[in-house]
């Protein structure tokens, strides 16, 4: 049976991608390094955005242009760019049980759950939707 698709938060790709593991759980860093060597480590575009927005604001810097750092952290091992479908669209209106309105957070969700993945994050509002049984979660 092929590995589930692991989903990670734009934090979690932002931490993986700069070298900072020492923020990841073993556990998480087991599962993303499992996901690279098999091809199934997925990063949602919304989180494109988000880092654009993050750097723009100045909460995140990067030694290289912000497109440059996100060309190269596209190009990881095993990561590939998860679209936004017209069926994780409609799921992120539609979602089960509580979730706060952030679109991003939203869309991370959708597209765990339209992909049957596993979303890594350190979100405690999204590990809370997923210990609610809503989408599969692991903590960063």
């Amino acid at each position: 049976m092929a590995q589930p698709i692991l989903v990670l938060d734009t934090h979690v790709w932002i931490w993986s991608m700069n070298g900072e593991i020492e923020r990841l759980s073993a556990q998480s860093r087991m599962a993303i390094e499992q996901a690279s060597a098999t091809g199934s480590l997925g990063v949602v575009a919304i989180s494109v955005w988000e880092v654009g927005m993050l750097e723009s604001k100045g909460r995140i810097r990067f030694a290289e242009p912000c497109l440059d750092w996100v060309r190269k952290a596209l190009t990881a091992p095993g990561l590939h760019l998860l679209p936004l479908t017209p069926e994780i669209a409609i799921e992120t209106s539609r979602l089960p049980g509580v979730l706060h309105r952030d679109p991003a957070d939203r869309m991370l969700a959708a597209t765990a759950r339209i992909l049957g993945g596993v979303l890594v994050t350190h979100d405690h509002l999204l590990l809370e939707y997923g210990n609610q049984g809503f989408v599969s979660v692991l903590q960063a």
